[in-house]
């Protein structure tokens, strides 16, 4: 397939461009939504300054505006990063996130029907062995290598009440608060988004999710069944059937990739 992945609840396809990066997008309703608010991006051609793009949201908002929230808001992004310039990663996703956080809310304000909707944001991109990052909300960015590390910080109620000793983590996991986001894009003037950056060897896994899977499937079964698999494209259908045979309770929204040069896009 030629062109990027993106998706609004299809399956994404396995594409190798110059054999830099393998990776595969999927959402599914679940089993108890009736729209699906997750939307995913993957393409491994240049977006702007980046090689390489990587995004999940998971919208929130009644009728349909968690689904055009979190459309709308990763479409905003894509056009923002392609008009950027070169320059430091993190500062790059900082102006695009901040222009799609604001466009976000002036269409909440120009549509009743729009009114308090907003999204979680994963983005990512690899640039020379190392993978850089932004987050807000709730949704994951976790690292497999011969292990599973989640990467991103949670931006959630229970976090802050685990960061402040409130409670230990494995209370947070059943914990009745824990689906409220203390962050999201669409919420306030200013985005808040978190930065990171990682270095990365060859055969590591980036697994990116909304908490369709990250609350459905502890993280050991998520990394079992990557290690399990065949492919990624494999690993991502068994992901997602074990959050919808454990109740599939939300969207599922997932992004796999696995970048497999030596270097990945030169910066």
């Amino acid at each position: 397939m030629t062109g990027p992945v993106d998706n609004y609840g299809d399956a994404m396809r396995l594409r190798e461009r110059k054999r830099q990066m393998k990776f595969y997008a999927l959402t599914d309703v679940g089993r108890r939504r009736e729209v699906n608010q997750d939307y995913v991006f993957a393409t491994d051609s240049p977006i702007g300054p980046f090689p390489n793009l990587l995004v999940v949201a998971d919208g929130m908002g009644g009728h349909k505006a968690g689904d055009f929230a979190s459309k709308f808001t990763v479409e905003t992004l894509k056009k923002e990063l392609e008009k950027s310039a070169p320059g430091r990663p993190d500062e790059i996703f900082k102006a695009a996130i901040d222009t799609a956080n604001r466009r976000l809310i002036e269409e909440a304000q120009r549509d009743i029907k729009l009114e308090g909707m907003g999204t979680t944001l994963v983005a990512a991109t690899v640039i020379d062995n190392t993978l850089h990052f932004a987050n807000i909300g709730d949704s994951r960015l976790y690292l497999i290598s011969d292990n599973i590390r989640q990467l991103s910080k949670d931006h959630s109620l229970v976090e802050e009440m685990v960061r402040l000793g409130g409670i230990k983590a494995e209370e947070a996991r059943n914990h009745p608060d824990k689906n409220i986001i203390t962050r999201a894009m669409g919420v306030k003037d200013e985005a808040e988004a978190d930065f990171y950056e990682f270095r990365i060897r060859r055969g590591d896994k980036i697994l990116m999710c909304t908490d369709g899977l990250s609350n459905m499937v502890e993280d050991e079964v998520m990394f079992g069944i990557v290690k399990g698999s065949r492919d990624i494209i494999e690993a991502v259908h068994m992901l997602i059937d074990k959050a919808n045979a454990n109740g599939g309770r939300d969207n599922i929204g997932v992004v796999m990739a696995e970048p497999i040069a030596d270097e990945v896009g030169k910066w």
